[in-house]
């Protein structure tokens, strides 16, 4: 057995063999009777698992869960409410997008989400008192149109803020 000295990655040495096999050809004085190096790994360190996106899955899914419950737990109306105020929040964000104004685009995704759960939490009490899906499209049209335009609480906070600074200047001057 015959062994070579070829640099081998730092990970694994590797494992080098000599292969040789009778060459039965004319030429064989010419020719040499080396056919190749075999090199065989042996894993010598040991690796840690990563984190699988399993995982993270899981938590996400658990934290859905959560925001299920909390809105399975409103009444109807406190539902509409707040599918109202999220929606005049992505309105918000629609508008300092276009103003070009800082923002988290996170956001969107995470206030469209939002709102579909409210809104299929909202259908399947429907399908429970047996409305369908005709009735439920007109009952939608009638509420939509009764919905009163208010603005969304980040900017009923900002206005409370100003007044409350603008009292403060009125009360030191």
């Amino acid at each position: 057995m015959l062994a070579l000295g070829i640099p081998s990655p730092p990970c694994s040495p590797p494992i080098l063999s000599y292969y040789s096999s009778p060459k039965t050809s004319k030429f064989s004085s010419l020719t040499s009777s080396f056919n190749g190096l075999k090199t065989t790994r042996i894993k010598t360190s040991i690796r840690t698992p990563l984190p699988s996106p399993s995982d993270k899955t899981v938590v996400r899914m658990a934290k859905r869960e959560e925001e299920l419950k909390d809105i399975r737990a409103k009444t109807t109306e406190e539902i509409n409410e707040e599918i109202v105020d999220l929606k005049g929040e992505l309105f918000m964000l629609r508008l300092q997008r276009s103003a070009r104004n800082e923002f988290k685009s996170s956001e969107f995704r995470r206030m469209r989400k939002r709102v579909a759960r409210m809104l299929t939490v909202r259908r399947e009490r429907e399908i429970e008192e047996g409305i369908n899906k005709r009735l439920s499209r007109k009952l939608d049209r009638k509420w939509k149109k009764s919905i009163v335009v208010r603005p969304p609480p980040s900017l009923r906070k900002k206005q409370e803020e100003e007044k409350a600074k603008a009292a403060e200047a009125e009360k030191s001057a």
